[in-house]
């Protein structure tokens, strides 16, 4: 991989968890002449490298919420002047139109993407904000691409070499196998999950462990659980504040003993190699997430062993996180309705359109973007709807380090601000227009103020920016068509499921069916997964996971009394659904309804039983 990127060939690694991949960009870094620019959406993993990195000398920082005005300034200061070598963002950093416009005029030797897979709609974690990527990468005329993932199908390998037009050949995908990890698989009933789990901790030798769970309250239990059972253990998850968070990750890094109990929020990029037991407590949702968990554990090489304690009971929780995200066709139509009314050029809030039509955040991101790559809409750069400074200093004084024509855009820009107490709140496109400028003249100018330290700038709300391109010739097929996909997408994620469960009942190898779903294979059985240990799976195939459920008739009475007297929010049988299954929507939020009595009073049954009563 580095010896095809420093030949400037754009390659896709697709390595294994703790396979090396951060090494792909770090050594190109130091060795290409202008800034690598790392992608990634995990701030543990950029916090890790970037202390690593600075402990060998190499100058690396990173962009995120957590840096005030003048470490985000310091950062910019030293990518302009070639002084750092590598830096790290988000990619919803690119959603900041100051950010894209300072690394547009910078040198980007390598575009590092982290999480690659994530640009594929059929891959396990789909991000809109990820297709975008490729864009970027042209518009700041990066060098080269470098793609990395730990989780990618042949099918999601395909997709990203085309997204990022990487040849075929380029991209690098070595053996999945392991022969350290132990796999075991053990079918347990709910209530007594929680003494197998302590009895396993205590028969096997002490060591570093993280067990995964679904819910933040679950990590919260279980932490006190194993506390009150007189281990080392603490809850992480993305509920908790940011310091705690990391007082958590140091503290485990720096245990021999620690235990984690954690939401998949932790993990991602944390650089411990002497991790000796990951356990998932609740099922994961997909092989991929179960790869990239269990990949956490052994990087030392040293033997270590993976459990998963399947118990029948979490399926309903996981299909319901599923059938949360599909929307409703009429929410659908009701916002293409929106977009399409709003002219050629137009604006719009992701926040106001969920709420306004009760369809999650990341799903109108999704839509937004299907109708982009659909030639409906082409997206322009996301612009802040609100701007406030605060001057460091008196205009006078601001004003007289300039001259000419700059000192008089200046004083024309600043005289558009208007006071509040402390902050001078400024609307850049009535500003733009009113002075005969164009806003980016005008956000250039507040930054580099900003950069000098005249004032303290601040960005908010923000707004994605589109061109109409065509309108439909039918709201309505539009709006059936784009349910539709929701529905594919829907099914691709309960049969991502299903292969957790397939893989459970394995009449075979459970590695190397694992290693097959990723396009590898073993020339033996493993040796050491649960059906290679005992030449069985120890299933109950037919009974196992098909569990009784009885309906409450009183509670589907109850529902369709709250129906009528919210039909507003309960339009059809899926929102019904939702409600009594513990899902939560923006318009049962907006309607405080998430504290009513019956919300979630059907959580243990499954979503499409629940839904077939009211279709």
């Amino acid at each position: 991989v580095i010896e095809r990127l420093v030949d400037g060939k754009s390659v896709a690694a697709l390595f294994p968890t703790g396979g090396g991949k951060s090494l792909c960009y770090q050594l190109p870094a130091l060795i290409l002449p202008g800034l690598t620019l790392v992608i990634s959406p995990l701030i543990a993993l950029m916090k890790d490298q970037i202390d690593a990195l600075t402990r060998r000398g190499i100058s690396a920082a990173r962009l995120d919420s957590t840096l005030n005005m003048d470490e985000y300034r310091d950062v910019l200061t030293k990518a302009r002047s070639g002084e750092l070598r590598l830096l790290y963002v988000a990619p919803e950093r690119f959603n900041n139109e100051r950010f894209r416009q300072t690394i547009e005029q910078m040198q980007i030797s390598l575009f590092a993407v982290d999480e690659a897979h994530c640009i594929s709609e059929w891959g396990h974690n789909f991000r809109p904000d990820y297709l975008k990527l490729a864009e970027y990468a042209r518009r700041c005329k990066a060098q080269r691409v470098l793609a990395l993932t730990a989780t990618a199908t042949p099918k999601v390998e395909e997709d990203i070499c085309q997204v990022f037009a990487i040849a075929p050949e380029d991209a690098v995908r070595t053996g999945f196998y392991r022969p350290n990890l132990t796999l075991l698989t053990s079918k347990v009933e709910d209530q007594n999950r929680d003494q197998l789990l302590l009895q396993n901790l205590a028969q096997r030798s002490p060591g570093p462990a993280i067990i995964y769970v679904t819910l933040q309250h679950t990590a919260e239990e279980l932490a006190f659980t194993l506390v009150s059972a007189g281990l080392q253990a603490k809850a992480y998850h993305a509920g908790m504040k940011n310091e705690i968070r990391s007082a958590v990750q140091e503290w485990f890094m720096a245990s021999d003993k620690s235990i984690v109990v954690a939401t998949i929020a932790f993990g991602m990029g944390v650089d411990k190699a002497n991790i000796r037991y990951v356990y998932h407590y609740n099922l994961p949702k997909s092989l991929e997430n179960f790869a990239q968990e269990i990949g956490r554990a052994g990087r030392d090489g040293e033997a270590s062993t993976c459990e998963m304690l399947v118990c029948a009971e979490d399926l309903n929780v996981l299909e319901n996180f599923i059938y949360g995200d599909t929307p409703d066709e009429a929410s659908i139509h009701s916002l293409l309705n929106e977009i399409f009314s709003l002219g050629e050029s137009f604006d719009v809030s992701i926040n106001e359109l969920s709420s306004q039509h009760d369809i999650r955040i990341l799903v109108i991101r999704t839509l937004l973007t299907y109708l982009e790559l659909d030639d409906y809409l082409q997206g322009g750069t996301p612009v802040y709807s609100v701007y406030q400074f605060k001057p460091l200093m008196a205009s006078k004084t601001m004003l007289s380090r300039f001259e000419g024509d700059r000192r008089e855009f200046l004083s024309q820009v600043l005289a558009q601000a208007r006071k509040a107490k402390t902050w001078f709140h400024i609307d850049l496109d009535k500003t733009a227009q009113t002075i005969a400028q164009p806003r980016q003249r005008i956000v250039r100018a507040l930054d580099y103020l900003s950069e000098q330290g005249m004032l303290e700038l601040q960005a908010s709300k923000v707004r994605l920016r589109y061109q109409r391109l065509r309108a439909p010739t039918s709201l309505t097929a539009l709006a059936t068509a784009l349910h539709q996909r929701a529905l594919k997408r829907e099914r691709a994620e309960l049969k991502r499921l299903k292969q957790v469960l397939d893989l459970v009942d394995q009449d075979s190898c459970q590695v190397d069916a694992l290693a097959t779903h990723f396009g590898d294979s073993l020339e033996k059985p493993c040796g050491h997964c649960s059906w290679c240990l005992q030449k069985t799976n120890d299933n109950d195939k037919q009974n196992f996971f098909q569990m009784a459920h009885i309906i409450d008739e009183e509670m589907i009475k109850k529902a369709l009394v709250l129906q009528q007297e919210k039909p507003e929010v309960f339009s059809n049988a899926r929102s019904l659904a939702r409600f009594l299954c513990g899902v939560t929507s923006p318009k049962l939020t907006r309607a405080r309804l998430s504290k009513h009595p019956l919300f979630g009073s059907m959580e243990k049954i499954p979503f499409k039983e629940v839904m077939a009563q009211f279709s």
